[in-house]
């Protein structure tokens, strides 16, 4: 139904700056989302005004001066970094004789080129469904109302009914299908708690190191690659940190400013793998110079998709970038860790940041000794496999006694798992 180009078309770039709003300039972020879609940018224009115009969002002297660029450069596209309302769309396309498209649109396309996996095409598809549904009237101006007289008169209703009628149709049907999906995650997840093990996933804004973070503390090989949006689909690996044992590390898809909220909605199944993490590393490109407006932003959507209150440790990359920084943990006044200083690239620091890691998921762990009868080899071979046991005694009646470590809140987890174990005692360790 929707049609998307390959690639490759000569682009020309506009970018407003309203000037009374607090949003932070960015187009070396703009070019390289235009890049990441496989554009060949021609030219840029950049103008500035009080607040949008309501028919072109740009004034008609900028339309004017775009029509020359279009001309000369012989481009086909033009970019918006700006929000465009249905009708302003149309009525620069009109005026420019080209297509256009909103960065919301180019946010989309790129998503749509990298969605790899069933679930991510499934996202990627909603999310374009519901973007197009309100800009079908541009291909259907001539069916725009319904025909009278005798012969012309139709079923009662219009082409556009009709696409938006299939659009609704297809959207509940694509709904139904990520429903699916998100119950299998809700049974993987629910899998993880039963067998206690914390989960660790990384966040940021997208093109910050965290793939390559990722696969050097999981030993992965997860696509890397200098681009926006180079992961899309959510990527989960267990990996061992002694004294906790086996930690679920998930890479999830980087954030950006003015994210869609059709995005945020269409792929909420698959941020909830962060909603229900035990801890977020937070990866922050270090020598990037807009990096206090991106830990803004991520924070956002944290907040959006309700993972704000997580623990969270910040994790500043591409230290080597920086002549003179060294790897080093940073402390907040309670003493826990706050900040990392590292590099995914050359693994400076890695050490540290499992150290941290480490720490953190043990802030609070619980240490105790179970009893149980040789009736219950079942739960002591479940104990064993979630890899809570520390220590293990045989009495001579033949019961077995197991001294267990693991987070105070899965404690009561195991307690729900094994009700009929006999708990001889329990403290609390740091």
């Amino acid at each position: 139904m929707i049609e998307r180009s390959e690639g490759g078309e000569r682009v020309v770039l506009v970018y407003l700056h309203l000037r009374h709003s607090s949003r932070h300039p960015d187009l070396q972020e703009f070019r390289e989302l235009s890049l990441a879609a496989g554009a060949e940018i021609v030219a840029t224009l950049v103008t500035t005004r009080d607040v949008p115009d309501a028919k072109y969002c740009i004034g008609s002297g900028k339309v004017e001066e775009l029509q020359s660029i279009i001309a000369i450069h012989s481009a086909v596209l033009v970019l918006f970094d700006h929000p465009l309302t249905p009708a302003q769309e149309r009525n620069l396309e009109r005026a420019l004789k080209c297509r256009v498209l909103d960065r919301t649109g180019l946010i989309l396309d790129i998503f749509a080129q990298r969605a790899r996996t069933y679930e991510g095409k499934l996202q990627v598809e909603v999310a374009q469904l519901k973007y197009h549904a309100s800009r079908l009237v541009r291909g259907w101006t001539h069916l725009e109302r319904q025909k009278g007289g005798i012969g012309l008169r139709g079923p009662g209703e219009t082409q556009l009914e009709v696409d938006r009628r299939l659009i609704k149709t297809r959207i509940k049907h694509i709904q139904i299908k990520l429903e699916k999906v998100r119950n299998q995650r809700n049974q993987g997840r629910q899998a993880r708690k039963k067998a206690l093990l914390p989960t660790v996933s990384l966040v940021g804004y997208t093109n910050v190191g965290k793939s390559t973070l990722f696969n050097v503390l999981t030993s992965s090989d997860v696509l890397v690659a200098n681009q926006l949006f180079a992961t899309l689909d959510p990527t989960l690996r267990a990996i061992e940190l002694q004294p906790l044992g086996k930690v679920v590390c998930v890479d999830t898809v980087g954030f950006i400013r003015q994210l869609p909220h059709s995005l945020v909605e269409a792929f909420r199944a698959t941020l909830e793998e962060t909603t229900d993490a035990d801890l977020l590393l937070h990866v922050i490109d270090s020598q990037d110079e807009s990096r206090d407006a991106h830990i803004q932003q991520v924070e956002e959507v944290l907040q959006e998709i309700g993972a704000l209150a997580i623990p969270r440790i910040e994790v500043y990359n591409k230290i080597d970038l920086i002549p003179g920084t060294l790897p080093r943990l940073e402390r907040d006044e309670r003493g826990m860790v706050r900040r990392v200083l590292l590099s995914a690239i050359t693994g400076e620091g890695l050490d540290l940041l499992k150290e941290a890691i480490i720490e953190h998921l043990s802030h609070d762990m619980m240490t105790g000794q179970i009893c149980l009868s040789p009736l219950q080899y079942r739960q002591r071979a479940l104990l064993f496999e979630m890899g809570v046991v520390t220590q293990e005694s045989m009495e001579q009646d033949g019961h077995w006694v197991l001294q267990v470590r693991l987070p105070r809140h899965k404690w009561q987890q195991l307690c729900l798992l094994i009700p009929d174990m006999e708990q001889i005692g329990s403290k609390q360790t740091h």
